[in-house]
């Protein structure tokens, strides 16, 4: 029952029960005086039949006034306490006090309210942990990557000082090395500030009509020439008659592509790299579909592959490396496109990334 309808029935209550109490003990006193004891009603005895039913009314109206005063205070007072002392939990920073309330009035859906916020900041709480753990982690791990080619171009560097490198095609290898390196770093430190851009929101996108068949042959084309081996392919699978043209800033949507790829690339464990690219034309969107033949993605690892930091390979060897946010870039800018970005994968035999982008219609 609501509270408002809790108060009415209350001040209703406090009218109607002591009138009917009243008429009851006027009666029930009428009765044992006039007619069990046969007192006289026109004598002093009514004096006195009159004095007992006005000390009656006032016990009566003093005690229904009370209980049901008491009672509706009770009923809101007590879960406006339980809400105060929740909430001085809660500033103090204790999350596990609940205050889940089975009543249907106002109270009982505050207290609801209250109670699901309270779950959704222990939730927050967990994940700023979570977050905050990995942010730790890839600091330690960013760290390592950039001292393993920084100790590598000082050695070198000295080497070169030292007289070591005392021909000419060592002295070329030796720069070939050091060159390497800083690229390393350089890569490292470009996508951790084009990370950190778009977790503040303050990377500029440019959006203009883009045509996918002909922004992914020109990409096939061009993964295909740096290609090592001439059995590796890279493949385009489209109906050239459909549609294929998106609002899209080209640049981002290069950057996109090209995480996907080299993530692809960095677990590549077959002899020959197959990457199949293939574009889906829907009534109102365009599903891009990246295939590869690589080792796959672990079933328990695949809802957080696009999460900021994670990484599916916690030993960060030389052969995969990377900061781990390959594709937490390539959701954010798809989130940024109004676009989705989702995977499928299936151990040894190799993975597949999707994403769709609006149709220009």
């Amino acid at each position: 029952m609501s509270i408002k309808k809790r108060l009415i029935l209350s001040n209703v209550g406090m009218i109607v029960i002591p009138i009917i109490c009243s008429l009851l003990v006027e009666m029930i006193l009428g009765y044992l005086l006039f007619a069990v004891f046969n007192e006289n009603p026109k004598s002093t005895d009514l004096r006195l039949f009159i004095g007992f039913r006005f000390i009656a009314m006032t016990i009566i109206l003093v005690v229904t006034n009370g209980l049901l005063t008491y009672y509706v205070s009770k009923t809101i007072l007590t879960p406006i306490r339980k809400l105060s002392f929740a909430a001085k939990k809660i500033s103090e920073g204790d999350l596990e006090y609940s205050v889940e309330s089975n009543k249907k009035d106002e109270l009982g859906q505050l207290g609801h309210t209250f109670e699901t916020m309270r779950l959704k900041l222990r939730e927050a709480k967990i994940a700023q942990k979570e977050y905050e753990r990995n942010r730790q982690e890839l600091i330690a791990s960013i760290s390592h990557d950039l001292k393993t080619p920084l100790t590598s171009i000082k050695g070198y560097v000295k080497g070169i000082q030292d007289g070591v490198a005392n021909t000419p095609e060592k002295l070329d290898r030796y720069m070939k090395t050091i060159y390497k390196s800083a690229n390393e770093m350089d890569g490292l430190l470009d996508e951790l500030f084009l990370y950190s851009k778009l977790d503040l929101e303050q990377l500029p996108f440019r959006f203009e009509d883009v045509d996918l068949y002909s922004f992914f042959a020109d990409f096939i084309e061009e993964l295909s020439l740096n290609f090592d081996k001439k059995q590796d392919s890279a493949t385009l699978i489209a109906n050239k008659e459909d549609s294929y043209t998106v609002q899209a800033d080209r640049d981002k949507l290069r950057r996109v592509t090209v995480n996907i790829i080299q993530n692809s690339m960095k677990y590549m464990d077959k002899e020959y790299k197959q990457i199949q690219v293939s574009l889906i034309s829907m009534h109102s969107e365009v599903i891009v579909k990246i295939n590869d033949n690589g080792s796959g993605i672990r079933k328990k690892d695949l809802p957080y592959i696009f999460e900021s930091f994670y990484r599916t390979d916690t030993s960060r060897n030389s052969s995969t490396g990377g900061s781990g946010l390959g594709l937490s870039i390539a959701r954010k800018i798809m989130e940024e496109h109004g676009g989705m970005i989702w995977a499928d994968s299936e151990l040894g035999k190799g993975t597949t990334i999707y994403f769709k982008l609006k149709k220009v219609i």
